[in-house]
Order: C-alpha cells, then sequence, then structure tokens
C-alpha cells in the first residue's frame, strides 16, 4: 500500500510517536508499505518554524529531509500537473491551503492519506482515500 503522512502525522512519527494509533505505527513500520512525506509538508514546517508556531525540539526545518529518509519514508515532489489543476478541489469548510494541496496531491497520486484531521473526511467523496 502506498500512504502520504499528513504534516502532523509525519512530525509525530518523528518526534511524538506515542501520538500515534498503535495501527497508523504499525502501517508506518511495515516495510511492504510505501509512505511518503511531500515537499508541501516541509514547506508548511518551514513556514511555522520562521513564524514561531512550532518547535521542532532543537531540529531545524533543514534537517527534516534526511530524518525522513532515515526513517525509509520517500520524499514526494509536487508536479506541475497536480498544482495547476488544484483549482478543482471543491473547499467545503477546510481553508488550510496546505492541508488542501496535500488532500489534492494525495487523490491524484493515488495514495492514502494518513491524517488525524476529521475535516479530509469531506474529501472522502471526491477520492480521498483516509486512515487514522
Amino acid at each position: 500500500m502506498r500512504y502520504l503522512l499528513d504534516t502532523h502525522t509525519f512530525l509525530w512519527a518523528m518526534f511524538d510517536p506515542l501520538k500515534l494509533p498503535g495501527k497508523v505505527i504499525k502501517t508506518i513500520e511495515n516495510n511492504e508499505n510505501e509512505i511518503f512525506v511531500s515537499t508541501i509538508s516541509f514547506w508548511e514546517i518551514a513556514l511555522k518554524y520562521n513564524i514561531g508556531k512550532l518547535d521542532l525540539q532543537n531540529v531545524t526545518p533543514d534537517e527534516l529531509p534526511f530524518y525522513a529518509a532515515e526513517s525509509d519514508f520517500e520524499i514526494l515532489n509536487i508536479d506541475e500537473k497536480i498544482v495547476s489543476s488544484f483549482y478543482r478541489l471543491k473547499k467545503y469548510g477546510h481553508c488550510d491551503p496546505f492541508d488542501r494541496m496535500l488532500i489534492w496531491q494525495a487523490i491524484n497520486e493515488d495514495l492514502i492519506m494518513i491524517s488525524r484531521d476529521k475535516m479530509f473526511k469531506e474529501y472522502i467523496k471526491d477520492g480521498l482515500l483516509l486512515y487514522w
């Protein structure tokens, strides 16, 4: 199976895995699964770190791709076709542009999104596969 980690899921996997349910940990640790972290998450983390909304416990955002690779997570770049077609994603009530881009990327790349965000459920009818 192929999974995309939401930003909070990635950060918890790196720094606070006890916040993850056991089934999510098992999924992430299962070597038969492909686990992806989007460059969108690195951008979101860097922005929040820069404005003081995120503490990375003595790690800088520049180091996170290394930690992702060390955890056998694959880095997923965003394709220009996905970015340029982003306008097609319905808005519903969720306004966070990072979350919405991750949702759109997961739908277009046929990835299962691992997220605790309850607002993501609105996008299941649009093709989002969600796991938590």
